[in-house]
């Protein structure tokens, strides 16, 4: 079935689920984000709190049918997995989700999962909802889900940490929600490893960690986030069409990202880089599909 992409941000701050007037426009929620194409089951990036409202909208528009999705975690901090158990689909019976996410050196991804999502810290564990979490393992590998070829990176970050690459019918979509320029790695804070250009090279869009101002950075490189000029550089090496500046800060208000935002669009018309958006709760876009037109009526 042909027709457009649509991305969905769910959740866009990192660290910790926040609330306030000074951050109403942006949203409060952590990181979450579906891909959704006609007559597929839906691919979503991280289980943040931010699942919970993605969730509620697929009851909305399919009360009945179970769910079936494929969810592609980046990392297991607290601001990135907070969603699953309050995911509502999964407490319908016949569901499935199937979560792929980063190798552990403590176990298997369903091991290290079920720890957190266990008593005494959540009532029930993954395998006591009413549908089914199948965990599956990555690490630098190339996969298929369904249509779309998924290819996951280890990045840079606090602990074990992927990005991916999304290709669904000739539109890419790159995700880096928890990038750490030059972290731990005594390389210049510019530096783009191959493995970062791999995923972002040439995409539709890409979501990006830019969390700090250059000023805040220099107190929290070590952090393992990165500055909003550094996510301008990244788009700018790779050839992205358009950046979404992502995993923003809980401290950073509204009239906060929207001066990143202006700083960020103006770094990046002097070189000649991508359109860049600063990712908002609730905000969609729409890829449409790429293909030649002989190709996308054989689906």
């Amino acid at each position: 079935m042909s027709g457009e992409l649509t991305v969905t941000f769910y959740g866009v701050r990192g660290s910790t689920p926040c609330d306030g007037d000074y951050l109403a426009r942006y949203g409060g929620n952590t990181s979450c984000v579906s891909m959704e194409r006609p007559g597929q089951d839906p691919i979503v990036f991280d289980l943040g709190t931010g699942l919970r409202n993605f969730g509620a909208s697929v009851m909305d528009s399919s009360p009945t049918a179970p769910f079936r999705g494929s969810m592609l975690l980046s990392h297991l901090h607290w601001d990135h997995v907070q969603g699953l158990p309050f995911f509502v689909p999964l407490h319908e019976p016949g569901a499935r989700v199937d979560v792929y996410g980063p190798r552990q050196t403590e176990g298997s991804l369903d091991e290290v999962f079920t720890g957190l999502m266990r008593p005494p810290y959540f009532p029930i564990r993954p395998d006591q909802l009413e549908g089914a979490v199948s965990f599956q393992d990555a690490g630098d590998d190339d996969f298929a889900i369904g249509e779309a070829k998924v290819r996951s990176r280890w990045i840079r970050h606090v602990g074990p940490t992927l990005g991916y690459r999304v290709e669904w019918q000739g539109v890419a979509v790159a995700y880096l929600s928890d990038h750490g320029q030059g972290y731990g790695m005594g390389l210049p804070d510019d530096h783009v490893p191959d493995e970062v250009l791999e995923l972002c090279d040439g995409v539709d869009l890409l979501i990006h960690d830019a969390q700090h101002t250059p000023e805040e950075f220099a107190q929290k490189r070590h952090w393992g986030h990165c500055t909003v000029d550094y996510a301008v550089h990244v788009a700018r090496e790779a050839g992205s069409k358009t950046l979404a500046m992502f995993h923003h800060d809980p401290s950073h208000g509204d009239a906060e990202v929207d001066a990143m935002l202006r700083d960020a669009r103006d770094a990046s018309a002097r070189v000649n880089g991508a359109e860049v958006v600063a990712a908002a709760e609730g905000m969609v876009v729409r890829l449409p599909d790429h293909r030649p037109s002989h190709l996308r009526s054989l689906q």
